[in-house]
Formats: structure tokens, C-alpha cells, sequence
């Protein structure tokens, strides 16, 4: 670091570990450079700040003596000294959460919650005394339905108002608001209005408790039971990163993975319901002729046919497919089939929004024209392919942004099809040779999104039944068409291809480069593996003794 640059940091000191912040840094923030977590149930680095919860109070030398600060309010000064472990500190956060539980329903055993929830995590490092409430709890509205993704369960809720301030400042759609006084004091929604927008989702995320649940997979997993892998969302060209959680090769949801550069914190509801394509009605076995074949079998059929079978050849190239996969793919058409051309798929263009969704639903359009680009192939779009038959059709990917019966028919003129899918689709009708595609969810790859940005992602369970990457299908028939490529894995391809791409595409992408932190840890856990850590915080965290507090 320049001396210009120290020069502008500010000293502080917490709990006795000298630091050095940026000036306007918050306690909370500045906590975390030497690994102090202060505590907090309303504070969010992407929300305004409300220090509401109570939960963040720290002692320091620039306020009077004994006089509790909010962390997440008060922003550091020059010779600050934090203490985030004195006694008084220690019994605000007693009282917290006492104040906290005492009308809380504690109904952790059918909570979608459990495992996850700060509540459950605070009370074990700060509190764990039993609750001195004599009389009855509050009752408030247990399933309070704001919207057609969203239920609020107002028992549960701490009112930290992340809510509230995430649909007003994020979202642009202010209908949440806080209602009542005292113990009665509820997030509702604005008389005649309903949550319904894009980005609903996100108020789960943020929900530190288990007030707010997402409709789509209410009560549908308990959450210490998902495994967490580090991945891409392909609902559109913009590639937020997310976090898939599955349990035993299925996947139960997405959760937006922070990258200030792409999509901060967030993601929108379009791309989060988009993990239901890699589980429901699969291609998981190979077809020749409408029968089920072995692997091998298939595509050394599919290689035969489409090498033996003279006339117009059209190679059909889904952006829905990994840089790899495009690669492989295009290195088959060019290099073993001698196609000079191909059109690129996908599926059918939607509305773009303000925040993150674009209009463009594909995650790697640019990858494949990169691909492309590398094996001197003519890049087409699709509504130019059935303006004359052809007698050889490669389908890379079933993904069409057009009629399907009308491009269906066009298939059925063809001497041989060779389609290469993930999901079942009436494309499969006219395929002489289908083969079943492995998403993302179980392969590794990158995809290049709308800003020519490379990303990778990893694969969060062993493909489901006979399906395989892209690139071991075009690695495959490439072998059975006498050419040996010698890939035996996405790195492998990617080395031996990538050096096709053009000088400075992906900029200073390297392949290598993924954080250890999410290879390590993450990948290798089972399905179910219950590992003593929450969901939010297993890809990052070490594990611990169990019983243990932290």
C-alpha cells in the first residue's frame, strides 16, 4: 500500500488490535477487518442504516464512559478505542435478546428458519438463559400472505425493518410499512396493496429470523440439512452469483452470493425460480431411434450418422451452454463434421428491468459467439436456419427462441438430428439421436456474461442418470470420428481450447483463480451432511465441536 493511501486510513483500536480503516467506516465494518463479528439483527451493508435492534452497542474512549454506541451508526475516528467484549457490552446483548424471545413463539421445529437463524445463533453466543416470561405471549397473524411469493409469520418478527427498507430503497416499490405501537407493533402491507414484484425474494434473504417465507419452498427442506456450492444464475445475461443449496442431487433454491460488481447482494425472482429446470422433467438417457441406449452406444451413433449423412449441415448452438461446452462443441463442427457456420438458439428474449434482469435470458451468449470466433465459424442468428432444409441438424441445447411445432416440423425433413438436451421438450420428437445434457448444477464450467465478464462455476452433485457435459458428448463423437482430444475435464478443454479465443477476450480471466475458499469445504460435502454450521455461513466459516458456543 502507497504512503499516500495509509496516510488516509484511520487508527483505531478494537479489542486491543490496532487497525487501520478507511475514514467513514462503521464499527461493524471496521470490526471485521481483524475478525471481530459485533453482533446485529438490523444493519445490512446495502440498506440505510436504522439502529434499531439494539443489538450492535459497543463501548469506546470518544463517547462519555458507559454510554453504549450503535456499531453500525457511529463511523470510526482517529485514535478509537473499541471494546466489543466489557461487561456492559455483554449484558446490553443479554437483554437483547431476552427482550427479543420473550414474545417470540420459539417455534424452531417447524420454522423454515432453523439452522440459519440469527435468533437461534445469538441466543447460544450471548444469551442462553431461560426465559423469566410469566404471563402469556402476543399472539400476532401466524400466516399473514403479502403477495403470491411471500408469507409473513408476524409472531417471529424482531422488527429490525430490513423489509421495509429494502421494497423502498432497492426494489422502488414502497408497500411495506410498520404498523402499531409497543408489543403490538407489525410489517404489514399498505392497505390495498400487495407484494408483487421482482425482487420479493430478496426480503427472505434478509430476514434474519423466520418471519418472512418464500412460497416456492416453504417447509419444503430443513435448511442445515442443504449443502451450499457457489454458482451462476442463468436466468439472464447477467450471471449474479449465487449460492445453490441442495440436499442429496437436489436442488431446493438459489441465494444471491455478494459480487459488488455484478449484482451487489440481490437477485431478482426470475432468476431465483430458474433452479427448477435442473431437476424437473430431465433427459437422463440416452435415445437412438426413441430407444433407450448406453452411453457409448449413442454417441457413437450420433458420430456415425452425422459423418456418414451427406448434404446441408446446420450445427445449432444453445447460449445456454458453458464457454466449454461451446467450445467442445464448435471444435466437433469444425474440425469433425467441416461445418463453416453456426446458428446460435436460445431462449426467447422477456423484459428487461432497472435493477438486474435483462432482457436477454441466456447466461453465455457472448461465450459461444467467443467460441465462435475461435474456430473461424460464421456466427447465425436462428430465424435465418429454416429458410432452406437441412439434412444434417446438431442441436446443441433445446432451448429455441421460436415456434416449436413450426421448428419441429422443419426437423422432421432432416435425414439425421442429433439433439443434445436437458430437459424433456417436443424437440425430442423429430431427434434420431438424443442425448442427455448435464446443466450447470452438475458440471463445471464458465460463463461469459452480457459485459464480456468470465465466470466460473462449480458442480454441486454428480449429473443425474446418463447425462454428461457438452464437452464430453462433442469430446466423445470427436473420438468415435477418429480425432483423439484427450479432455478429461472442463480445466482440460478450456486449457487446450482456450488458447483459440481471441488475444484479450475474457480480459484477465483465469480459469485457476476461483477462491480456494470455495473449492475447499464446499464441493466435497454430501448432500445432508449436518456440519454444525448454518446455511448462510458454511461456505465461509470453520467448522466447530457441536455444543459448543462460539
Amino acid at each position: 500500500m502507497s504512503e499516500e493511501k495509509r496516510a488516509e486510513l484511520v487508527n483505531i483500536t478494537i479489542d486491543g488490535i490496532p487497525a487501520q480503516v478507511p475514514p467513514g467506516t462503521n464499527l461493524i465494518e471496521a470490526a471485521k477487518t481483524v475478525g471481530i463479528e459485533i453482533p446485529h439483527y438490523c444493519y445490512h451493508p446495502g440498506l440505510s442504516i436504522a439502529a434499531n435492534c439494539r443489538m450492535c452497542l459497543v463501548e469506546t474512549n470518544k463517547h462519555p464512559p458507559g454510554k453504549l454506541v450503535p456499531g453500525c451508526q457511529i463511523t470510526v475516528m482517529e485514535g478509537m478505542e473499541i471494546k466489543t467484549q466489557s461487561q456492559r457490552v455483554k449484558d446490553q446483548q443479554r437483554s437483547v435478546q431476552e427482550l427479543l424471545l420473550l414474545h417470540h413463539p420459539v417455534d424452531c421445529a417447524i420454522c423454515d428458519q432453523a439452522g440459519e437463524c440469527r435468533l437461534q445463533d445469538y441466543y447460544q453466543e450471548y444469551d442462553y438463559k431461560p426465559s423469566r416470561l410469566d404471563g402469556p405471549k402476543w399472539m400476532k397473524n401466524k400466516r399473514k400472505i403479502l403477495g403470491p411469493t411471500i408469507v409473513l409469520d408476524q409472531e417471529r418478527c424482531i422488527m429490525c425493518t430490513r423489509c421495509v427498507r429494502f421494497m423502498k430503497e432497492i426494489a422502488g416499490d414502497p408497500v411495506l410499512g410498520v404498523f402499531g405501537r409497543g408489543t403490538r407493533e407489525v410489517i404489514d402491507v399498505f392497505p390495498g396493496k400487495t407484494l408483487e414484484n421482482n425482487y420479493s425474494g430478496n426480503i427472505v434473504d434478509l430476514c434474519p429470523v423466520g418471519a418472512l417465507t418464500w412460497r416456492d419452498n416453504r417447509f419444503r427442506a430443513r435448511a442445515y440439512f442443504l449443502s451450499a456450492t457457489p454458482s451462476i444464475c442463468t436466468g439472464c445475461e447477467r450471471g449474479c452469483n449465487v449460492y445453490l443449496d441442495h440436499f442429496q442431487g437436489v436442488p431446493y433454491r438459489y441465494r444471491p452470493r455478494e459480487n459488488p460488481e455484478i449484482n451487489q447482494y440481490w437477485m431478482c425472482d426470475v432468476g431465483r425460480l430458474s433452479y427448477h429446470s435442473l431437476h424437473d422433467d430431465r433427459l437422463v438417457r440416452a435415445r437412438v431411434d426413441g430407444e433407450e441406449v448406453e452411453v457409448e452406444a449413442a454417441a457413437a451413433t450420433a458420430a456415425k450418422r452425422l459423418a456418414e449423412q451427406g448434404g446441408r449441415l446446420a450445427v445449432v448452438v444453445s447460449p445456454v451452454l458453458s464457454l466449454e461446452d461451446a467450445l467442445a462443441v464448435a471444435a466437433l463442427a469444425r474440425e469433425g463434421l467441416g461445418a463453416d457456420a453456426i446458428y446460435v438458439s436460445g431462449r426467447p428474449a422477456g423484459e428487461a428491468d432497472r435493477l438486474l434482469l435483462r432482457a436477454d435470458r441466456n447466461p453465455n451468449r457472448k461465450g459461444v459467439e467467443l467460441a465462435a470466433q475461435a474456430f473461424g465459424l460464421q456466427v447465425r442468428p436462428f430465424d435465418v436456419l429454416m429458410a432452406s432444409p437441412a439434412d444434417r441438424v446438431l442441436l446443441a441445447g433445446l432451448e429455441i427462441p421460436g415456434d416449436e411445432a413450426a421448428f419441429v416440423e422443419w426437423l422432421r425433413k432432416a435425414q439425421v438430428v442429433v439433439a443434445l438436451g436437458t430437459n424433456l421438450s417436443p424437440l425430442l420428437d423429430a431427434a434420431h439421436v438424443a442425448l442427455p445434457l448435464a446443466p450447470h448444477s452438475e458440471a463445471e464450467g464458465t460463463f461469459v456474461n452480457f459485459q464480456g465478464r468470465a465466470q466460473r462455476f462449480l458442480a454441486a452433485y454428480a449429473p443425474r442418470g446418463g447425462a454428461r457435459p457438452g464437452w464430453a458428448w462433442a469430446a466423445r463423437m470427436l473420438r468415435d470420428l477418429g480425432q483423439e482430444t484427450g479432455w478429461n475435464s472442463a480445466r482440460e478443454v478450456f486449457m487446450d481450447l482456450g488458447r483459440k479465443l481471441p488475444e484479450g477476450s475474457l480480459g484477465s480471466f483465469d480459469w485457476d483463480a476461483t477462491p480456494r475458499r470455495y473449492l475447499k469445504g464446499v464441493v466435497p460435502l454430501p448432500g445432508g451432511t449436518v456440519d454444525g454450521r448454518p446455511a448462510g455461513m458454511r461456505e465461509l466459516l470453520p467448522l466447530r465441536s457441536s455444543g459448543t458456543a462460539a
